[in-house]
C-alpha cells in the first residue's frame, strides 16, 4: 500500500512562528522605550543583519560591519522608538551619537542574558542594492544627549556574543 506524501504546509507555520516572536521583541522594546525604562538587570543583546532592507543609518557605521552587526541597549541609548515593523535608537560609537533604524525582518537574535533568554530568527535575504534604506545623516554637532532610561549601548563581536 503506497503512502500519501506529506501535506504541503500552505500555511507557513514557520514564517507565522518567527513573526509571532519577533512580536516579543517588540513587546520587550516597547517597554524598555517606557518612562521606567528597562526594569531590573534587565538588557538587552540584539543582532540584526546590516544588508537586510531596511535598515539604515550612519553609512561609516554600517559599513564597518556589512553583515551582521550586535548592539546592545543597557544604561546609555536615547529615543529609542518601537514602531510597528522597526524600531529606531540612538547609540553612542566612538563617543558619537548615531542613529539606527531596524526592521523588526533584520532581526537574528534577541538576548537578555539576566534571565538567559534567547530568540533566534532565520534571517532575511540581503536587500538589492537599491532596495537599501539610504544611510541617516550624522547628528548635527551638540553635546550628548542624556540617557533616556538604564543602558548602555555598544558593539560586541558575534564570538563574544556566542556562548561557549
Amino acid at each position: 500500500m503506497a503512502q500519501d506524501p506529506p501535506a504541503q504546509d500552505l500555511m507557513h507555520y514557520e514564517a507565522l512562528a518567527q513573526d509571532a516572536l519577533r512580536g516579543v521583541v517588540k513587546a520587550a522594546l516597547k517597554r524598555a522605550a517606557a518612562p521606567e525604562g528597562l526594569p531590573g538587570a534587565h538588557h538587552f543583546y540584539i543582532t540584526f543583519k546590516t544588508d537586510a532592507a531596511g535598515v539604515s543609518g550612519p553609512a561609516d557605521l554600517l559599513g564597518k560591519y556589512p553583515d551582521e552587526m550586535t548592539i546592545v541597549l543597557q544604561h546609555q541609548y536615547w529615543d529609542l522608538a518601537p514602531g510597528e515593523t522597526f524600531f529606531s535608537v540612538t547609540l553612542q560609537f566612538g563617543g558619537q551619537p548615531k542613529r539606527l533604524s531596524i526592521p523588526y525582518a533584520a532581526v537574528t537574535r534577541f538576548y537578555d542574558p539576566s534571565v538567559q533568554f534567547l530568540l533566534q530568527f532565520e534571517p532575511p535575504p540581503a536587500a538589492a542594492p537599491e532596495a537599501k534604506a539610504a544611510p541617516l545623516p550624522a547628528p548635527a554637532e551638540a553635546a550628548a544627549p542624556a540617557p533616556a532610561a538604564e543602558g548602555e549601548a555598544k558593539i560586541v563581536s558575534l564570538d563574544q556574543f556566542r556562548k561557549k
